[in-house]
């Protein structure tokens, strides 16, 4: 996802650089071209090489190193960078950033970047919490910097509480969402449903479907990461929320009408991918049902039809989406969901194709709206997602 992107990732003084190699790796994995440069002091920690072994690269340490070329080196590099990350940043090298010193090849080049600049702290808990520390942190603040909030636990000094060096991994996600796709979608507030409803019979048991989550989060991580702002609510999955996006869990199909009520009047879209249960058992018993002889029948109630609602409901200049998952006469059910529900475009699927069921990580989906349909080939679930939010931005005029 960071084909074509240069990172400049600037490695400081401190026991966290080891998790820098991690972090350096991840980023070639995604195809970013990484430059790296050190403190003096970090390469008492990791050594220059590894990086290199790593990048392919030269590894920068000393401002004045003529193995260079005749290009000034720290503009050169400035110029190059799509994104600025120290990690880890040590309370001097914060402190230098805050201020505008530039005493070495990091601080000069940095200071010359004028991309997105991201710092990760880490360093002693009473470093950290210091007001000179916090006040530093505040001023690149100010200044534009996104400051990475330290993780808590056990430090390397055995002290317990925050300043440790969030995982690569956490670290990775914050430069996807600033490189990975387009903007296009920034200043928008999308309200994503996502995975299944549990209607619990008793305290044992419950109704629910096949359905993982995997669209829904798909569509939310997507319309993160070109800039929007993500409301996710989501039924039971095993599925980890995606970053940067705001997740309302819920349980029942009740729940899922309550927090989408909620939350759908302040949003600009919404695209209703879950898969709410028609019906809820009418009674719910406090005890367990015990097993007896013969059969068992359950007295079923409908649910609150959250789309019926969105679509009555709907706010002037929103775009509403729903879902329909069929096994039969797919185009024929879902454009009179669209027509009946006044939703604005249908993603219909066919259970029965390959590829387009439940807890698979592709689609196979047909975009219909009241002027058109769009069939779309097999897809990853992440692709899907996109061309879904590419047919709503260009439906919407927006």
């Amino acid at each position: 996802m960071l084909q074509g992107k240069t990172v400049l990732l600037g490695v400081t003084g401190g026991i966290a650089a080891y998790k820098a190699a991690a972090l350096c790796s991840a980023l070639v994995k995604q195809h970013a071209a990484v430059e790296v440069i050190m403190t003096e002091h970090a390469t008492e920690f990791i050594a220059p090489l590894t990086f290199e072994q790593l990048t392919g690269r030269r590894t920068i340490v000393n401002t004045f190193d003529r193995n260079f070329t005749h290009q000034v080196e720290h503009i050169s590099l400035a110029h190059r960078a799509d994104l600025v990350l120290i990690a880890p940043a040590t309370a001097n090298v914060c402190a230098k950033a805050a201020h505008g010193l530039a005493d070495d090849m990091l601080t000069t080049t940095v200071l010359a970047c004028k991309c997105p600049k991201l710092i990760a702290p880490a360093m002693n808990t009473n470093m950290y919490d210091n007001p000179v520390t916090q006040d530093n942190l505040a001023l690149l603040r100010r200044y534009g910097w996104e400051v990475i909030e330290p993780a808590a636990g056990r430090l390397a000094c055995g002290d317990v509480g925050k300043g440790k060096m969030p995982e690569p991994e956490d670290l990775l996600q914050h430069v996807l969402r600033h490189l990975a796709l387009p903007h296009d979608l920034s200043g928008k507030r999308i309200l994503v449903t996502a995975g299944p409803t549990q209607e619990s019979l008793d305290p044992v048991r419950y109704l629910t479907n096949h359905s993982t989550g995997k669209m829904g989060y798909a569509i939310a991580r997507m319309a993160m990461l070109r800039g929007a702002e993500v409301t996710l609510i989501s039924g039971p999955t095993s599925i980890a929320p995606p970053p940067f996006v705001t997740v309302v869990p819920v349980v029942s199909a009740q729940d899922m009408f309550e927090a989408v009520a909620a939350h759908s009047p302040a949003c600009d879209w919404v695209i209703k991918a879950a898969a709410v249960a028609d019906y809820t058992p009418a009674d719910y018993s406090d005890d367990k049902v015990k097993k007896k002889d013969g059969d068992l029948s359950i007295p079923l109630k409908r649910t609150q039809d959250i789309l019926q609602y969105l679509g009555d409901h709907k706010q002037p200049g929103q775009f509403l989406c729903g879902f329909s998952m069929e096994t039969r006469d797919m185009l024929e059910n879902s454009r009179a969901k669209l027509e009946k529900k006044h939703v604005d475009m249908i993603c219909a699927n066919n259970l029965k194709v390959a590829g387009a069921g439940f807890a698979v990580d592709t689609n196979v989906l047909t975009l219909i709206t009241a002027d058109g349909v769009e069939e779309l080939p097999l897809l990853s679930k992440e692709e899907a997602a996109c061309r879904i939010l590419d047919a709503i931005r260009i439906r919407s005029g927006n």
